[in-house]
């Protein structure tokens, strides 16, 4: 299947008082149509800001030094103003992390989903407003008529994530970027909202890129996994290759880091340590200090991306011939097992 949307050799940096953060270094990875694509790491590890790259809503003080976003042929990166503008909505929309900041408290939730149709479709108001009642039945908002009318404050956290996701959708956009969009919810309505999204994705077949610390989330939502670490993306493959067959250290930390509520273990297992610093990012493997089976040349020269099959790639050294080849921690074992039970 074709890629529908390309980001290649991609590198953003901050412009800060304390020197140039480079949050984005070098990343390339594709998304096909009808795909759901998870890029997962810890905060920090430059996942929003990748995707804010994507559609180009970067603080002033963010540069993107060099690299390409190929959608429909064209490269994003060239575009300006209102051609921009074009693409924002119509072909990529985005729903942020905190719903309770992501709507304008002093208009309707109709008015705003309203807004969103008539700034890209040549439509009469009444036209809009049978649409967006019709957009809010789409996103399972109960009493859509009645809800139109009602403003920010009068809905809750996942009413309000509904309408955001009402907005994202009032085009028919080709790709979705979902930021983190259950994590200001209760678990509840965490998964009410992630049923939704596999819901319009399977009816829309619009392609997502969801961007998550949660491995629980992406286990069922995703077809494709990115594992993003210090700016760079470690190791992508499908669902079953970064779940079932782990290459780089920092993947094989974070399926083990997930608790296992059928274990008598009274601690958590945990990676240890925080990810560097991107003022002045580590020679080498940006990994190694946290990596117990970090080499010599972790921290001399950075690893690069070694091509496990057709599917599943990871830049680590351990996948050199000439490395040492490790045995999983018993906790991966654990998480096979449970896995195949369930």
């Amino acid at each position: 299947m074709k890629d529908l949307l390309e980001v290649n050799n991609l590198v953003v940096s901050f412009l800060t008082k304390a020197g140039e953060v480079q949050a984005v270094r070098d990343v390339s990875f594709s998304l096909k149509k009808g795909e759901v694509l998870a890029i997962l790491g810890e905060s920090g590890c430059g996942k929003s800001v990748l995707c804010k790259s994507i559609l180009r809503v970067l603080p002033e003080n963010a540069c993107i030094k060099s690299g390409e976003v190929i959608l429909n042929g064209e490269n994003l990166i060239n575009l300006e103003g209102k051609s921009m503008d074009k693409v924002r909505g119509s072909e990529i929309s985005m729903i942020l992390q905190d719903p309770m900041t992501s709507l304008n408290p002093t208009m309707s939730i109709g008015k705003q989903i309203m807004e969103a149709v008539l700034i890209h479709q040549k439509i009469s108001k009444s036209e809009a407003k049978k649409k967006s009642i019709e957009l809010m039945e789409l996103a399972k908002i109960d009493h859509a008529e009645k809800r139109f009318h009602q403003y920010p404050y009068q809905l809750s956290g996942g009413m309000i994530q509904r309408s955001v996701i009402a907005i994202a959708l009032a085009c028919k956009p080709k790709v979705l970027i979902a930021d983190e969009p259950t994590t200001a919810l209760d678990v509840t309505t965490q998964a009410q909202i992630i049923e939704l999204i596999q819901e319009l994705q399977i009816k829309t077949g619009i392609s997502i890129i969801f961007i998550t610390h949660d491995l629980g989330v992406v286990a069922k939502l995703a077809q494709r996994i990115a594992i993003m670490y210090a700016g760079k993306i470690v190791e992508i493959g499908t669902s079953k290759d970064i779940f079932y067959d782990p290459r780089h250290p920092y993947t094989l930390g974070l399926i083990c880091s997930l608790p296992n509520m059928d274990s008598d273990a009274e601690n958590l297992n945990c990676i240890p340590g925080m990810p560097p610093s991107l003022l002045n990012p580590p020679k080498g493997d940006a990994f190694a200090q946290r990596n117990k089976y970090a080499l010599k040349i972790d921290y001399l020269a950075e690893p690069p991306m070694f091509k496990i099959s057709d599917t599943h790639s990871a830049a680590t050294w351990l996948l050199h011939k000439d490395a040492p080849k490790i045995k999983p921690p018993i906790r991966f074992k654990e998480f096979r097992v449970m896995q195949n039970e369930d």
